[in-house]
């Protein structure tokens, strides 16, 4: 089993029982699934930088990103109907909490001038959104072997009905949120 989801499962579900009042241990919130999102818009140009995307993203995420394409033209961006623009990877289970477990504590610490995570990236539904400008923070890529370096989109996506469950429940998992004053 995940270290994150024993973590959930022996502490964090009993304290959040506690501090919300819950009946049972099925009403507790829980994080349902994590989606990385890679935008590519160099890809139109050079179809390298869209093989050099999956391949990064396959790394981090340990499955097979799928590739995105352009829903209708736009002639501003000189952007084309299905036109490849980048790669996508939804993780569920086991994979989920590995993933969120190297993200809390090996991803984020590396980030350069880290302050700690706003609390402004909430959705009032109790999903939490994160981007990253630089894949470059997770272990399993090397800047030698990455060409082109992309952004990330992080979104975890909680069974929590508002932002102040799904708050407690990430910042009991290990997301270092940024203390208001």
């Amino acid at each position: 089993m995940a270290r994150l989801k024993e973590v959930y499962e022996k502490e964090i579900i009993p304290s959040m029982m506690k501090k919300f009042g819950y009946k049972n241990s099925m009403m507790v919130p829980r994080v349902e699934k994590v989606c990385l999102n890679m935008g590519v818009g160099s890809a139109k140009n050079d179809p390298k930088s869209l093989e050099s995307a999956k391949k990064s993203l396959a790394l981090i995420s340990g499955q097979q990103p799928v590739v995105t394409r352009a829903k209708r033209s736009i002639a501003g961006f000189n952007l084309r109907e299905d036109t490849p623009i980048g790669c996508k990877v939804t993780m569920r289970g086991y994979r989920m909490y590995e993933f969120l477990d190297r993200l809390f504590n090996l991803a984020i610490p590396r980030i350069k001038d880290f302050q700690g995570i706003s609390l402004d990236q909430f959705d009032n539904r109790g999903n939490f959104t994160l981007g990253l400008t630089e894949q470059l923070v997770f272990p399993e890529i090397s800047y030698d072997e990455v060409g082109v370096i992309h952004g990330l989109s992080v979104a975890i996506v909680t069974t929590a009905v508002n932002d102040e469950e799904a708050r407690e429940l990430l910042t009991s998992l290990g997301l270092p949120f940024k203390n208001r004053i």
